[in-house]
């Protein structure tokens, strides 16, 4: 009995080692845990950091940005506008029929400004070439209510600005406009 109770305390003996080291490798792994939860908690931190400087000055940059083009704006409004009238044009639609189809159009372009009347009298003609061309490829389809006419402004102003070149074309204005 008395071997049985040495086995039996040395049993104990051994376990005791057993779960002292096992707890210490538990309270290890509890440190480390810890230690990346701290390293999370300070990475977030640091990123929402960032983020929060990156939209300050995000902010701050459009507002500039959005002042200047006030000022630029401005500066426009200020600068009296000039109207250049082109007159009348008329021309011939493209289009299968027997009878051929007419657009007539009144024409005025505002200018930015008013010291750029002389010049675009000298541009006159290619506008007015440029213009012809342009519509004389129309079809009646093409110029059908508000979007066709929206379309049409749009096109002539994208080639009076590029004849124009120098010259700075606000706006194509329609005066009068006839298709029969």
């Amino acid at each position: 009995m008395a071997e049985e109770k040495k086995k039996e305390a040395e049993d104990e003996i051994k376990e005791n080692e057993v779960e002292g080291a096992d707890g210490e490798e538990a309270q290890a792994a509890a440190d480390a845990i810890k230690k990346k939860k701290k390293m999370l908690i300070l990475a977030v931190a640091a990123v929402g950091s960032l983020a929060l400087v990156v939209g300050g000055a995000m902010v701050f940059l459009k507002k500039e940005a959005f002042e200047e083009k006030g000022a630029a704006a401005e500066k426009d409004a200020k600068a009296k506008p000039a109207y250049f009238p082109l007159g009348d044009m008329i021309v011939n639609l493209s289009g299968e029929g027997k009878r051929p189809n007419y657009l007539k159009v009144k024409v005025t372009l505002e200018l930015a400004d008013e010291k750029d009347t002389p010049l675009m009298e000298m541009i006159k003609p290619r506008i007015v070439d440029n213009f012809q061309v342009y519509l004389r490829e129309l079809r009646i389809e093409d110029l059908r209510g508000s979007a066709g006419m929206y379309r049409l402004r749009e096109e002539l102003l994208m080639r009076v600005t590029e004849a124009a070149q120098p010259v700075r074309v606000r706006d194509v204005l329609f005066q009068e406009m006839l298709v029969q």
